[in-house]
């Protein structure tokens, strides 16, 4: 029986059997042996080959050893559970940011409480005088995602609180622009928060603000792990958002 789901994920992401073989150091006819008779790879193969595809192993393969080392591995990489964000110890976020070597990424809506942390903002020149890779997302404040996630939050100045980050942040985008600061339009289900292969995920729960919602931990372990979805979600989001302009400090 031939896998329909490789096949598919393999048109989506608009590449061919001799690449994906190329990328995993396979056979091209090894590739097309799991397409159309269903072949199922070996471990590691069906992992290189979700990696490349950006998608879980278990989208592509139903095989239970998948299945459950997929669990193992998602199970594995949650370091710890905080049951809302305020109950994350303070220091947590500057010590998860400093230990960034390659990259720091900051995927909010406002994420105001950094903004307002001065220590944060040094840390931030630090890294990329460093050569640290550092991007700042922030919602645009004139969108309907903005507006409806203040609407969820039972408050409805999401906006407001966006327009004083980047009053905040404005010192920081002007002086030093090799720091990556961008607005998006994107609905947001979580904020989050990385350095290299650590991750703070902050769920975003109907009818409470994001400092009530739990806290996820990451560490990643392996490539199509649950610490990959999320970083996929980042990467998306940075390539959809858009520039900062003067008139989004005009209307802050």
């Amino acid at each position: 029986m031939s896998n329909e789901r490789l096949r598919s994920a393999l048109l989506a992401c608009g590449m061919t059997v001799q690449r994906l073989a190329d990328e995993i150091d396979v056979n091209p006819k090894t590739v097309e042996r799991w397409i159309t008779q269903g072949k199922v790879p070996y471990r590691r193969h069906q992992y290189a080959t979700a990696a490349a595809l950006k998608v879980d192993v278990t989208t592509l393969w139903e095989d239970d050893r998948a299945v459950d080392s997929a669990t193992d591995l998602t199970k594995a990489e949650i370091a710890t559970v905080y049951p809302h964000r305020h109950t994350v110890p303070s220091g947590l976020w500057r010590e998860i940011y400093a230990r960034a070597q390659k990259r720091l990424d900051v995927l909010v809506y406002s994420g105001l409480f950094l903004s307002e942390d001065p220590v944060f903002q040094d840390l931030l020149k630090a890294k990329v005088a460093a050569g640290v890779q550092v991007r700042i997302l922030l919602g645009d404040p004139g969108c309907d995602a903005v507006r409806q996630r203040g609407i969820d939050e039972g408050h409805r100045i999401m906006d407001g609180k966006i327009r004083n980050a980047l009053v905040l942040y404005r010192p920081l985008i002007t002086s030093h622009p090799e720091i990556g600061f961008r607005l998006h339009d994107s609905t947001l289900y979580n904020s989050m928060y990385r350095a290299d292969d650590e991750m703070l995920v902050n769920p975003h729960v109907y009818g409470i603000g994001a400092y009530m919602a739990p806290v996820l931990h990451l560490r990643r372990l392996s490539v199509g792990g649950l610490f990959e979805t999320y970083a996929n979600s980042i990467e998306h989001t940075w390539q959809n958002a858009r520039q900062i302009t003067d008139s989004d400090f005009n209307g802050a």
